[in-house]
């Protein structure tokens, strides 16, 4: 029996940022990727926006007020924070740094303001992942029929797309969702990968050397 002092030592946990336009199918594949990966759990944020129906509190977005908000922002515990569509978006920033240091992986479903600044502050955590929509029609229709905006909000996040696209070139890796599942295993092997990245585990020098050192 192997001793379990020879373990491979422990892995820091790492920052999966999924964003694209609305509509394109991240919040979707957020959803799958935590059903199927083991360890990954999803940074839950703060947000001004109104609730929608099919959504719950403390488990999609913390909804807080307008002055709540701010008061966050203002005293540094948020790691990032963005004004999207006429709301404002931020992440807790304590939760997410326990995380990383227990060696937890974190899925940030955010837009491309956030992942800036995420890439500012933890550059080493961070793998980002941009999803783009096969076509414009694709996009448009999508946003129609889910049917949880008005013609107002719809129209606002078409338009915010035509910039949103532009953001790919600052990503890691881009994935096209035409098909979902073809999609989702994309991301899949991205994450698998970026969990093997020699880096991503400070202790490795030191143990291959002590298992140099025993043979």
């Amino acid at each position: 029996m192997s001793d379990p002092s020879e373990a491979p030592p422990a892995r820091r946990g790492l920052l999966v940022v999924l964003s694209s336009p609305s509509g394109a199918g991240k919040s979707t594949l957020s959803r799958l990727l935590l059903e199927q990966e083991q360890g990954l759990a999803l940074s839950v944020s703060v947000t001004t926006r109104a609730k929608r129906p099919s959504e719950v509190d403390g488990v999609h977005y913390h909804f807080v007020s307008q002055r709540d908000f701010e008061k966050l922002r203002d005293r540094g515990e948020l790691l990032e924070h963005a004004h999207v569509h006429g709301n404002n978006y931020g992440t807790p920033r304590d939760e997410v740094e326990e995380a990383l240091a227990a060696g937890r992986d974190v899925l940030f479903d955010i837009d491309w303001q956030g992942a800036e600044q995420i890439a500012e502050q933890l550059p080493d955590d961070l793998v980002s992942i941009f999803i783009l929509p096969p076509s414009a029609a694709a996009l448009q229709t999508r946003l129609t029929r889910r049917a949880e905006d008005d013609e107002a909000t719809i129209a606002k996040r078409l338009a915010n797309a035509r910039e949103e696209l532009t953001h790919f070139v600052d990503y890691d890796y881009v994935v096209v969702n035409d098909e979902l599942q073809t999609a989702l295993e994309g991301v899949q092997a991205i994450l698998r990968a970026e969990r093997l990245k020699r880096h991503r585990c400070p202790g490795l020098t030191a143990f291959v050397t002590t298992m140099a050192g025993t043979l």
